[in-house]
């Protein structure tokens, strides 16, 4: 289906979307967004008069306070042209992240991640855990775990939720040693905690990685055991990791990271 392709191309101040976000618009229907509001109002106005008018390309300049009264105020380019690629995906970067487990808080997570800029691995080897289906960007493995964390990517993200604690603890001793991995998060209480720490000294892990394990998973001050609460949390903590990176700014530890 033929559609009109809507990037901004450049932004000066203030502005809903940075530049590369992408909107496709089709005679009847949206795909992406560049900001909403007045501005994604023209531009998909704008597009379907390419559409019926056969036209191939256009440029839009447009001064969000003066020409379309909102508030950012800042000045937006977008560029406009016929396609027949539909596909939209917000994210041209996206960060490794692995889950371990597919319980109920291993599912709640790997829906709560699909949506945000991450490339999920998904990791169980309970041959009943192998889920139907799979959300968009999220690939699954039914193996044993620590096969994956022996083998993980610099720079990746993990998320510990195994149905095992010993397996958990593998998992822990494997990672934590690796300070390239920026975050190693473990389901679990103050006292979880405290019982991993003693355990994964007792393995020899030096106490300076040991300081680096996220337990209990979450950003501190969201309450609630229910799945989707805990996933929501763990979504919000491991955003503002890769936004930190981003920054160039350190995440030492995570729980300084949140101050």
């Amino acid at each position: 289906m033929t559609g009109v392709r809507v990037t901004v191309a450049d932004v000066y101040g203030s502005a809903p979307r940075e530049p590369g976000a992408t909107m496709v618009v089709l005679p009847d229907t949206t795909i992406g967004s560049v900001g909403g509001g007045a501005l994604e109002h023209r531009a998909i106005a704008t597009a379907r008069e390419m559409l019926a008018e056969g036209e191939a390309e256009r440029e839009m300049r447009l001064p969000l306070g003066p020409t379309l009264q909102q508030c950012c105020g800042g000045y937006v380019v977008l560029h406009l042209h016929r396609t027949e690629n539909t596909r939209v995906d917000d994210y041209p970067m996206r960060h490794d992240l692995t889950v371990y487990g597919a319980g109920h808080v291993g599912r709640a997570t790997v829906a709560a991640l699909s949506p945000l800029p991450f490339r999920v691995l998904w990791v169980d080897d309970r041959p009943d855990a192998v889920p139907a289906e799979l959300p968009p960007h999220v690939a699954f493995r039914s193996t044993d775990p620590r096969s994956v964390a022996g083998n993980a990517a610099a720079g990746s993200l993990h998320a510990i939720m195994t149905h095992d604690h010993g397996l958990d603890l593998d998992l822990c001793t494997m990672l934590l040693p690796r300070p390239d991995l920026p975050y190693v998060g473990l389901i679990g209480s103050a006292s979880k905690l405290a019982r991993f720490r003693s355990q994964l000294a007792a393995r020899g892990i030096a106490a300076a990685d040991i300081g680096r394990l996220i337990c209990p998973i979450g950003v501190a001050g969201i309450h609630g055991k229910q799945p989707p609460v805990i996933a929501a949390s763990l979504a919000a903590e491991v955003m503002l990791v890769v936004s930190r990176l981003a920054m160039g700014t350190p995440t030492r530890s995570l729980r300084e990271a949140r101050r």
